[in-house]
């Protein structure tokens, strides 16, 4: 059964769909182990899972998904797991673009992807190019990605774009360095989705969740699917969003 893990205990008011929504896709090898298959059979099932949340969430009105595909920590795996899931993002390029631009959605590969070998980088580049002009859905990808990494890569970019701030380090303030962050194109999530059990960010969207709503599961990826994901949509609509307010200043905002 889903397990929500609460910030706080109030509730949160108006049905609306969250703008963006964020996953943690964990739980794919565990999936495989315990059916005795390979760990490359839950990767591979878990591919099925990203296209079903992504035209799920793409019914219910939400304008943004990201999904954490392959950390910065991942290339630590053994090689072997690591050279199967390359080549499933290879075949899950080649085969999926088609049906993004079908169904609207813009995909955007967020990462160190110089990481990636230039097959791979090529890919990347066509997928975003032919699916540009999409707007019903932003899907993001985020693969040898660390939040640590997002964060001190925008610092070097911002240094880089206007050097006087290295002598005037006090007028870098969050409203100048947000621009610079990776996902600096997208709202900030307001549902973050893990599932697999574990109840941690994993260096995941460290800057951008810090208001998020976080919701775990025991499900493992591979079998997340549509009733999975409305029951996590239905714990968000029971949640409270007050931004440091106080409830009561909540209620006299929205009423």
């Amino acid at each position: 059964m889903p397990l929500a893990v609460v910030s706080h205990v109030t509730r949160r008011t108006g049905p609306e769909a969250p703008h963006h929504v964020a996953v943690i896709m964990d739980g794919n090898g565990r999936w495989a182990t315990r059916r005795h298959l390979p760990r490359v059979a839950g990767h591979s099932r878990g591919v099925d899972a990203v296209r079903s949340t992504i035209e799920s969430c793409g019914k219910r009105g939400i304008r943004y998904l990201t999904l954490f595909a392959f950390s910065s920590e991942n290339w630590r795996r053994p090689r072997d797991e690591v050279s199967t899931l390359m080549r499933l993002f290879v075949t899950a390029l080649q085969k999926e673009v088609g049906k993004l631009i079908e169904n609207g959605v813009r995909m955007r590969v967020v990462g160190r992807i110089d990481d990636f070998d230039a097959s791979l980088r090529a890919l990347i580049r066509q997928a975003e190019e032919q699916t540009a002009a999409n707007d019903r859905l932003q899907l993001t990808i985020c693969a040898s990605y660390g939040g640590r990494w997002d964060i001190a890569q925008a610092v070097q970019r911002l240094l880089r774009a206007r050097p006087e701030l290295a002598r005037t380090p006090e007028a870098i303030s969050e409203d100048v360095l947000a621009p610079y962050l990776a996902l600096a194109f997208a709202p900030e999530p307001d549902l973050l989705i893990r599932t697999g059990g574990e109840q941690r960010i994993s260096n995941f969207l460290l800057w951008q969740l810090a208001y998020t709503e976080l919701y775990f599961t025991d499900l493992l990826w591979p079998d997340f699917d549509t009733e999975a994901l409305d029951a996590a949509l239905a714990w968000y609509h029971g949640r409270e969003r007050r931004f440091g307010r106080t409830g009561a200043q909540v209620a006299a905002a929205t009423g």
